[in-house]
């Protein structure tokens, strides 16, 4: 072991003729640890949200969108579908049609976004007909028996088979409607009637329940077959929207241009880094603002090192004229005390680094905090610790710490021996 070292490490462990010098070093390991502990935990935090709103987003949603420009939809889309699925990088695609619509039950409403969907093809691109928690969406399949429903009061029999439906769990609870009741669905896009345009409403059975997590779709988002969908908005044979999934998201833009390219003029495509920017920028400037104000805990716990240190260096001002008349260097004197704080500072990282990491852990398996999904769009406090974390967290702490040593190790070495002897 090096000679500075080792009596650097001497003097953390020798007992103190001032016990306040002991107090201020432990307190100094204390804040240290709960500085890099905190640190590790708030990043694993911002970094488990980042992670499930963009699993979540990519999962609920397709990486790249094709719509027709200054036109109602896409017409004669089946040629189109088959060719564009050949596009480099493409990996499924899936048609649909988006409308906008009141969906109620009794004196109960709601609005929702109602996507016609080839059930088959939608799975391919999205999960959320995945996470169905009630029902299922087997009757959403071309050909599927319906069932009755419980009638809308005023639209019919419970033997009508009605058209199958499936809601996102918020939307229907605040309908309060349940597996098999019938739901009025009301489009803004009417018939043109005698008196003017009338809205156009349909009954519909709620066939399946899910739930994503995500607020924004469990409270706004529908399901029925595309042709029910074109019937409903009187649009026969239109696409609103083909969706596809690639298989490099971070290059979404590039194969969106080459999905334009295949498709002809007329036609425009958004990815999900577009229509997640500002989301996604917002959560990167969180996670370094909370970098930067809890990193100011560990600035605190270098300043006692600082106090801890010069607290020593007083203390040992005999033994420093001892040594420095035995012909040990200012400069050795000066690296003994920069090691004692390098000690401090990795032992409370290292003791940080553990409890950050064991307590992320914790609450990324137990999930035990929830949040309003409302709000935050997830209903639990996500945990995604990563390695890297810690490496310049441990950079940072130990980074800080050194150059609180600075000031305490260069009065230890400018100490004249003649003086500090002369009273002793």
């Amino acid at each position: 072991m090096r000679f500075e070292l080792y009596v650097a490490a001497r003097y953390l462990k020798a007992k103190r003729r001032q016990a306040i010098v002991g107090v201020v070093t432990a307190i100094s390991v204390a804040g240290v640890a709960a500085g890099v502990a905190a640190l590790i935990i708030a990043l694993a935090i911002t970094t488990g949200m980042r992670r499930d709103l963009q699993d979540k987003l990519l999962g609920a949603t397709s990486a790249v969108d094709l719509m027709r420009v200054q036109q109602d939809g896409i017409r004669d889309w089946r040629p189109l579908l088959a060719r564009l699925r050949k596009v480099p990088h493409v990996v499924a695609a899936a048609p649909g049609l988006y409308g906008e619509v009141m969906v109620s039950r009794g004196p109960r409403s709601g609005f929702a976004m109602i996507k016609g969907i080839i059930p088959a093809d939608e799975r391919t691109v999205s999960t959320l007909l995945d996470s169905i928690v009630a029902g299922s969406a087997k009757d959403l399949i071309p050909g599927a028996a319906n069932h009755a429903a419980t009638p809308v009061p005023g639209e019919g029999s419970s033997n009508m088979p009605y058209p199958p439906l499936v809601l996102g769990s918020d939307l229907a609870d605040q309908i309060g409607a349940q597996i098999g009741d019938s739901v009025l669905v009301t489009s803004p896009q009417g018939e043109l009637t005698p008196v003017g345009l009338a809205p156009k409403y349909e009954a519909f059975r709620l066939a399946g329940v899910f739930h994503s997590g995500f607020y924004q779709y469990d409270a706004a988002y529908a399901f029925m077959r595309l042709t029910d969908a074109q019937q409903l908005f009187s649009e026969p044979d239109l696409l609103s929207v083909i969706s596809f999934k690639v298989d490099q998201l971070d290059r979404a833009p590039e194969i969106g241009q080459a999905i334009e390219k295949a498709a002809g003029e007329g036609f425009q495509t958004t990815n999900w880094m577009e229509q997640n920017r500002e989301l996604f920028r917002a959560l990167k400037l969180e996670q370094v603002v909370t970098f930067i104000i809890i990193a100011l805990i560990v600035i605190v716990a270098a300043l006692n090192i600082l106090i801890a240190l010069t607290m020593m260096v007083m203390e040992k001002t005999r033994d420093i004229a001892v040594m420095m008349s035995f012909g040990v260097e200012p400069a050795q004197v000066q690296r003994i005390f920069v090691m004692q704080g390098f000690l401090i500072s990795v032992l409370g990282t290292a003791l940080g680094l553990v409890l950050g990491y064991v307590a992320s852990w914790a609450g990324g398996h137990y999930h035990f905090i929830h949040l309003s999904a409302q709000v935050y769009s997830i209903d639990t406090l996500p945990f995604a610790p990563r390695v890297i974390h810690g490496v310049v967290v441990s950079a940072v702490s130990i980074g800080i710490s050194l150059l609180a040593t600075l000031y305490p190790s260069t009065s230890a070495a400018r100490v004249l021996p003649a003086e500090a002897l002369r009273y002793e």
